[in-house]
């Protein structure tokens, strides 16, 4: 069953009173209510409802941009379809890698194309925005429902224990986005509830301390979140915590020059062997199927973003936007269960090459649509230039309709097992004491094995090749650039795509881009912000 509050992307809500952490009182973020339907914080808390409102606000907010879908933004200056969470972390994810390209023009998106973005492209000032909204949101949050205003509002102890556990869903949530502004630009301000609302500046941390105050939140959710496995699904349990946690500390020496490997395989053992996810024992593409939250797929979902084509009525976000745009040329839209397409994203041929055919008969994961589409990309901007891409389908595993073919049912996977067992595995392979070789072994032939890709030795388990094989496994599911900075080969001239540095044949580019530049929005609101290097 999907999420039981999914309908809460409806809500109307929008909190006065929010902390936005980059833009303190400027009007980027603007949150004051404009109608009846729209509530102030104190009064709006008054009903018993309003916190699980609140809690699917946060969540819904990873799939779509604004209150009405992909109408009235909660971001300024960029459209409800635009200021998706997963959207944005799609385009900054996957468009600067060999894993995808797009066709379209919109400003900022060829810059992306190619590495070669500035201050003031639009679409990390909207990753950079929205997730500060989540945080400023779940900052509030945090403050309404403090021991002191749940006993003041009258409130039973039911809810207040069920409340202390949106508590913990809302501060992973807020980790998450700290996370991916760590990520993404390195050294960004962390405002939390204990932060006064009104007009200040946030002071910005470097990326180490941001690492720092994540580790610390996601090491003390494990006190306070569900158990695992006993949320519903959709929502985040301690297993989330431990994939995030395990995840940052993959990458520690990226974000904080320490390699804190040991951590990360111990992490992951405890997740494969004792929080009751399991490996989905059904075929790769059931997992991005219409129906992945029932067919078997569910049980290695450790943090799925939901969709539903009857709840979220989001054409511009989300999966929608993965699979409207995925499609173009001479597909049938109708075969993957939508009504049309965009004739934007394709893949590069560079991450063709990574698998043994273009038929998916070696690698039932490499499934590319061929038709037509040419796998050297001479102009970005056709989308017949480049192989289209059909991992994701709004078709239902047994071959039936989904519910809608405007808006797809497919959720998600942001966090699933099978990133687990390879991150156990390169963790091993980098020195992890924690780590067995012969284990992590077995668990990358468990993938493999399901892909029908056959089975490798030992001899054949090294990290170059543990890159590729996450690049197979885990494409389009916005990893890319984040592992190919962990191992070195995303700027550079050590691995090189088409399109790569802005021209045909690829070219190296800039180390400092190893970091996205502080948008210019930012800075204008908060002149305190320092810039990466680079970018001056």
């Amino acid at each position: 069953m999907k999420i039981s509050f999914k309908y809460i992307s409806y809500f109307l809500l929008l909190i006065l009173g929010l902390n936005m952490a980059l833009t303190s009182c400027t009007s980027d973020l603007d949150v004051t209510p404009e109608d009846d339907d729209e509530f102030l914080s104190e009064d709006f808390f008054k009903d018993p409802a309003s916190y699980k409102q609140v809690l699917a606000k946060l969540y819904a907010g990873l799939y779509v941009g604004g209150n009405d879908g992909d109408g009235r933004p909660d971001i300024s200056g960029l459209g409800g379809d635009f200021s998706s969470y997963l959207r944005l972390l799609f385009v900054t994810q996957e468009f600067p890698t060999d894993e995808a390209i797009v066709a379209w023009n919109d400003d900022g998106l060829p810059a992306i194309n190619g590495q070669r973005w500035s201050p003031s492209n639009q679409f990390l000032y909207g990753v950079f925005s929205r997730a500060f909204y989540e945080i400023s949101v779940a900052n509030e949050f945090l403050r309404q429902t403090t021991d002191d205003k749940l006993t003041a509002r009258g409130v039973d102890a039911s809810l207040k224990a069920e409340i202390a556990t949106f508590r913990a869903e809302v501060r992973f949530l807020r980790a998450f986005s700290y996370y991916n502004l760590m990520d993404l630009f390195g050294n960004v301000p962390i405002t939390t509830e204990a932060d006064p609302v009104g007009f200040f500046y946030p002071q910005q941390k470097t990326r180490a301390e941001v690492f720092a105050f994540i580790e610390s939140e996601l090491k003390d959710l494990d006190n306070s979140m569900a158990a695992s496995k006993t949320n519903e699904y959709g929502r985040v349990d301690k297993t989330a915590a431990k994939f995030l946690l395990a995840q940052i500390y993959l990458n520690s020496k990226v974000y904080t020059g320490t390699e804190r490997n040991d951590e990360a395989a111990t992490l992951c053992n405890e997740i494969i062997t004792s929080s009751g996810y399991t490996f989905a024992n059904v075929p790769y593409r059931y997992l991005f199927s219409a129906d992945n939250d029932r067919n078997g797929a569910q049980n290695e979902f450790i943090f799925p973003v939901i969709s539903d084509g009857n709840a979220i009525r989001a054409v511009g976000g989300g999966m929608s936007f993965i699979l409207h745009a995925s499609i173009g040329g001479k597909m049938d839209a109708a075969a993957q269960g939508m009504n049309g397409g965009w004739a934007g994203i394709r893949t590069r041929k560079e991450f063709v090459q990574l698998f043994p055919d273009e038929t998916a008969t070696g690698d039932k994961r490499g499934t590319f649509f061929t038709t037509d589409q040419t796998l050297d990309i001479a102009d970005f901007g056709i989308f017949a230039n480049g192989y289209a891409v059909t991992k994701y389908t709004n078709v239902n595993s047994d071959g039936t309709a989904a519910q809608r073919n405007d808006v797809p049912d497919t959720d998600f996977p942001m966090y699933r097992l099978s990133d687990v067992y390879l991150m156990y595995a390169e963790a091993t392979l980098r020195g992890a004491s924690t780590g067995n070789i012969t284990t992590a072994l077995g668990y990358v032939n468990k993938i493999r094995e399901r892909a029908g890709n056959g089975v490798i030795s030992a001899s054949s388990l090294t990290l170059d090749f543990i890159l590729d094989e996450r690049a197979r496994e885990l494409f389009w599911e916005c990893h890319r650039r984040t592992d190919l900075i962990r191992f070195g080969k995303f700027t550079g001239g050590s691995k090189i795509w088409q399109w790569k540095g802005g021209v045909k044949n690829g070219s190296a580019t800039d180390s400092y881009r190893d970091l996205m530049p502080i948008p210019s929005t930012a800075i204008q609101a908060n002149p305190t912000l320092k810039q990466n290097p680079g970018y001056n």
